[in-house]
């Protein structure tokens, strides 16, 4: 049980919390407003169904798109740049790899969301929502790429773009 005044945030955490774009309503049935799919009879009108229907084809549905961003700044020394980065990677375990030198870094993840934008937004709070907690370098975002799945995997197969991001961890150009 945690002993604190009601409302106040627990100790140690900083004062922003990394935020996440909703998903979508395509992963949660219930949300999008239809009966249960246990309560669901047959004596539900043919009309009713196909307004279920019509609805779920105006979804928008969630995708995965691949996240490279680059930041780079004032020189730190690499042992802290390695540290921060692992403890981004353990907070967040779905980093897939980062690579960094004593001036800049660069972090590969996958991330769902709606459409790039939202992608984008989540993509461009990571650095400046996790530098206390993981106590990074202070530097600046300077690229951001956001692509989705399929181009993503066609660049790999027509051989253009970074290989995969294999091995996954941190580690040093």
């Amino acid at each position: 049980m945690r002993r604190a005044r009601p409302g106040a945030p627990p100790r140690g955490t900083a004062e922003r919390v990394l935020t996440s774009v909703e998903a979508g309503a395509d992963f949660d049935v219930s949300r999008d407003g239809s009966t249960d799919r246990k309560t669901e009879t047959t004596t539900d009108t043919h009309e009713a169904r196909e307004t279920r229907e019509a609805r779920a084809e105006e979804r928008p549905v969630s995708k995965l798109w691949h996240i490279t961003l680059s930041v780079s700044g004032v020189e730190s020394p690499l042992k802290e740049v390695r540290r921060g980065l692992e403890q981004l990677a353990h907070d967040h375990p779905f980093l897939l790899t980062s690579r960094y030198a004593n001036d800049h870094a660069e972090i590969r993840y996958w991330e769902e969301a709606r459409d790039l934008h939202d992608a984008a937004a989540v993509a461009l709070r990571l650095w400046g929502e996790h530098r206390q907690t993981a106590k990074l370098p202070p530097w600046e975002i300077v690229g951001l790429e956001v692509i989705d799945r399929e181009t993503y995997h066609q660049r790999i197969a027509e051989g253009y773009g970074p290989p995969p991001a294999a091995p996954v961890g941190v580690h040093p150009y």
